[in-house]
């Protein structure tokens, strides 16, 4: 049977001498993973660039019973980006955060208010023409939300993770006392984002990396993100 459906491309692996299979996050059937034949020829004839991570599709696709992987009867970009592909700082943010679905999202079933939630956040960083450096923040915080481990209140954030077993301090002082300096920060960023007064980069860093840690205590084998550290490069 075939099926309509927009897509968010999550990533691809080789597969073959110029095909793939890529796993995207439909709008009417979840996580799926299609083959996709000769994206990967050179010259012209190329559509890989369809295929980058968080890439917004419009398809039409096969679907089977029996579940696993099937293939894309028709497939074309449902939004080209405008700013994304020729600005590193975003286009290094748009990795990381679509690896950081791609580790948690994994249901095979219809979720319209996270997909809506991811289409539209892409298309409105895509948008935006300066102070998007704590756009990836506010993403994570809210994705949380529709992952249902969203939290209320920087306190909740900062106490799960100061408690939480192998705690590690970001300073010398004691990991409480060192993590309770992100509480009001983490509150401006969920209740007020566009007021939110990060001073720096250093800090931004640590709170990424205590948001990190917060999903590690509420997604199963989050394991490593390996597009943190270029972030953390290109953003340093």
């Amino acid at each position: 049977m075939l099926v309509k459906t927009r897509g968010i491309v999550l990533n691809y692996i080789k597969f073959r001498e110029s095909s793939i299979i890529a796993k995207v996050y439909t709008e009417q059937l979840g996580v799926q993973s299609y083959i996709v034949n000769s994206v990967r020829k050179k010259g012209t004839g190329s559509r890989i660039a369809l295929f980058q991570p968080f890439t917004l599709l419009d398809m039409v696709v096969y679907t089977s019973q029996k579940g696993g992987l099937t293939r894309i009867s028709e497939y074309r970009s449902a939004y080209p980006y405008a700013t994304i592909p020729f600005d590193i700082r975003k286009s290094s943010i748009l990795l990381f955060l679509s690896e950081m679905v791609s580790r948690t999202i994994k249901e095979e079933e219809e979720n319209p208010a996270l997909f809506h939630f991811l289409f539209n956040a892409i298309i409105e960083f895509d948008e935006l023409q300066d102070h998007f450096e704590n756009f990836h923040l506010v993403f994570l915080l809210h994705l949380s939300h529709h992952l249902g481990f969203g939290p209320s209140s920087g306190t909740e954030i900062v106490e799960q993770v100061a408690f939480s077993p192998n705690a590690q301090s970001l300073t010398d002082a004691p990991p409480v006392l060192a993590l309770q300096a992100y509480e009001q920060l983490f509150d401006q960023l969920l209740h007020t984002p566009a007021q939110a007064a990060i001073p720096n980069g250093k800090v931004r860093r640590e709170m990424l990396s205590i948001l990190i840690r917060y999903y590690q205590l509420h997604v199963e084998r989050l394991g490593e993100i390996k597009s943190l550290a270029i972030l953390s490069e290109v953003l340093s």
